[in-house]
């Protein structure tokens, strides 16, 4: 799982940067159903979700890799000893999405984010590939924690 969301955020971020140009383009709408939209937006994240630590300088994206290097390899040991296969992919998705944007820290020094949603108004964060892996596996993970019935023995 970790191996295939890298890839696919990997070249999700290759083709918006040299195919299609996004930087230059800025702005590109993809979808709109009824009030749901769906819209191609250039972002360079220089800090973590939602823009939080941000800053400028080699110093801050190089502490941020450092520190989701440092998360991957805490979720590795826990992939290891993981005990169902949802709890598995989901610690795959969480580790391929972190080492998807630490490549892009350590390349541009900031993360590629392209991906706009919006509905009735409101919009929500600028996202990639990686931050969706991230999100829906920490959900999962979450409901594993929360649902999951102890084993009897």
């Amino acid at each position: 799982m970790a191996a295939l969301l890298l890839l696919a955020d990997q070249a999700s971020k290759w083709w918006v940067l040299e195919r299609l140009d996004l930087p230059t383009l800025r702005n590109l709408a993809l979808l709109q159903a009824g009030p749901f939209g769906l819209d191609l937006t250039m972002v360079w994240n220089r800090g973590v979700t939602f823009g939080l630590l941000s800053g400028e300088g080699p110093l801050n994206h190089l502490l941020l890799a450092v520190l989701a290097v440092a998360i991957a390899g805490f979720l590795l040991r826990w992939l290891w000893r993981a005990e169902t296969l949802p709890v598995a992919l989901a610690l795959g998705a969480v580790i391929g999405g972190a080492v998807g944007n630490v490549i892009d820290r350590l390349r541009f020094g900031a993360v590629v984010d392209f991906l706009r949603a919006h509905a009735w108004g409101w919009d929500w964060y600028v996202f990639n590939i990686a931050d969706a892996g991230i999100v829906c596996g920490v959900i999962v993970l979450l409901a594993d924690a929360l649902l999951r019935r102890p084993a009897r023995g």
